[in-house]
C-alpha cells in the first residue's frame, strides 16, 4: 500500500504479536532440554534427578538444566512477569525479552538484509526473514509432506491432521485450533471493531478485514478474470464477474 499509515494500530498490533514470538522463542532458547529418565526423586515441588544439573517441572515433565532455567521456565505457568518496561509498563519474564522489547521504543534495528535492506531487532527475526530470498522450507509435516519455513508453523498446521483445538471460547463454547483465532472470535461476542481506517473512519473488528477495505481507497486490482483480464479489488466481486462467463457457456 502507498499509505504509510493505513491503520492507526497496525504498527502496535504487529510489535506486539513479534514481542510475544520473542518473549516464547527466548524461553524455549534458554531452556536445555534433558530427556526424563528413572529415579527421580521428589522435593519442594520438583523432580529432582540423580544428575544435580537437571531439574524436572512438575507441571509439565520439561526437564531443565540448572535451578536458574527451571525458574525461567515455570514463569509459564505461573505467569509472573517481574521486568517491566518503563515507558509503556508492560512486563516480560525475562530481562533479555524486555531488552529486546525496547527496541520498539528507540527504534534499534540493528541487523540488515543484504538482498533487500529490511532490518530487524533480533538475529533470529533476520534470519526468519532471509528464508524468504532462499525459499528454504527445512520443517517437513510428516503426515503430508507439506514444508514451512518456521517450526512454529508446522505446529500450528499439525493440528490439523490431530484435530486439537485447545483454546474454547467461554460465551458459547466454540474450539480453536490458535488463541489468535479464539481472540478474533471473542470479538463477535462485545462487538469491538479495534481496527479503524484512517481514510474514512469505518470501523473493522479485523485486520485482515480493514486491509481488505483499504483497497477500496488505494485502488489495488489484485484479483484477475483469466478469461478476459479484467481486474477486481476483491475475491468476491471475481467470483460473481466469472459466473457471468459460465453462463455464457450455457445459453
Amino acid at each position: 500500500m502507498s499509505d504509510p499509515e493505513p491503520c492507526r494500530i497496525k504498527h502496535e498490533d504487529t510489535e506486539q504479536q513479534i514481542d510475544l514470538i520473542e518473549e516464547y522463542e527466548e524461553i524455549k532458547e534458554e531452556e536445555h532440554h534433558v530427556k526424563i529418565e528413572d529415579n527421580h526423586l521428589q522435593t519442594d515441588g520438583i523432580l529432582k534427578k540423580k544428575n544435580k544439573n537437571c531439574f524436572t517441572c512438575t507441571q509439565c515433565g520439561q526437564c531443565c538444566e540448572g535451578k536458574a532455567n527451571l525458574k525461567i521456565h515455570m514463569r509459564i505457568h505461573t505467569g509472573e512477569k517481574p521486568f517491566t518496561c518503563t515507558q509503556c509498563g508492560k512486563s516480560f519474564s525475562q530481562s533479555s525479552s524486555l531488552n529486546k522489547h525496547m527496541m520498539i521504543h528507540t527504534g534499534d534495528r540493528p541487523y540488515t538484509c543484504t538482498q533487500c535492506g529490511k532490518s530487524f531487532g533480533q538475529s533470529s527475526n533476520l534470519s526468519k526473514h532471509m528464508l524468504i530470498h532462499t525459499g528454504e522450507k527445512p520443517f517437513t509435516c510428516t503426515q503430508c509432506g507439506k514444508s514451512f519455513s518456521q517450526s512454529s508453523n508446522l505446529n500450528l498446521h499439525m493440528k490439523i491432521h490431530t484435530g486439537e483445538k485447545p483454546y474454547t471460547c467461554t460465551q458459547c463454547g466454540k474450539s480453536f485450533s490458535q488463541s489468535s483465532n479464539l481472540n478474533l472470535h471473542m470479538l463477535t461476542h462485545t462487538g469491538e471493531k479495534p481496527f479503524t481506517c484512517t481514510h474514512c473512519g469505518k470501523s473493522f473488528s479485523q485486520l485482515s478485514n480493514l486491509n481488505q477495505h483499504m483497497k477500496i481507497h488505494t485502488g489495488i486490482r489484485e484479483h484477475m478474470c483469466f478469461e478476459c483480464e479484467k481486474t477486481f479489488i476483491t475475491a468476491r466481486e471475481l467470483k460473481r464477474h466469472q459466473r457471468s462467463h459460465t453462463a455464457r457457456v450455457y445459453r
